[in-house]
């Protein structure tokens, strides 16, 4: 049975950093790609950004969504089962629930991620 479990989330003010980790067990880690989504009160689920695994012909690329792009950074420990996202410069839009998810190919769509951990809330206010 493969679990995800995000952490990290909480209250930062404008211009701030946080850290989410998501940890992963039920399968060998390294062979997929890692996604991180997030979901604002009423909007739909938005691809924020991907690592790819070691299966994908492009191991170790990274893609990001352009609303993150040069502010977020994703990385992989494969040896700790752990996908992070290093957040900076945090807006207020930037305000969701943050998910990772476990994808059966290197890929924006929801459709090609088969696990999703619970979420973990992120909110940027003054």
């Amino acid at each position: 049975q493969v679990q995800l479990v995000e952490s990290g989330g909480g209250l930062v003010q404008p211009g701030g950093s946080l850290r989410l980790s998501c940890a992963a067990s039920g399968s060998i880690f390294s062979i997929n790609a890692m996604g991180w989504y997030r979901q604002a009160p009423g909007k739909e689920r938005e691809f924020v950004g991907a690592v790819a695994g070691i299966i994908s012909f492009d191991t170790g690329a990274k893609m990001y969504s352009d609303s993150v792009k040069g502010r977020f950074t994703i990385s992989r420990d494969n040896p700790k089962n752990t996908v992070y996202l290093q957040m900076n410069s945090l807006k207020p839009e930037d305000t969701a629930v943050y998910y990772c998810a476990r994808g059966r190919r290197y890929s924006q769509s929801t459709d090609d991620y088969d696990y999703w951990g619970q979420g973990t809330q992120v909110t940027v206010s003054s």
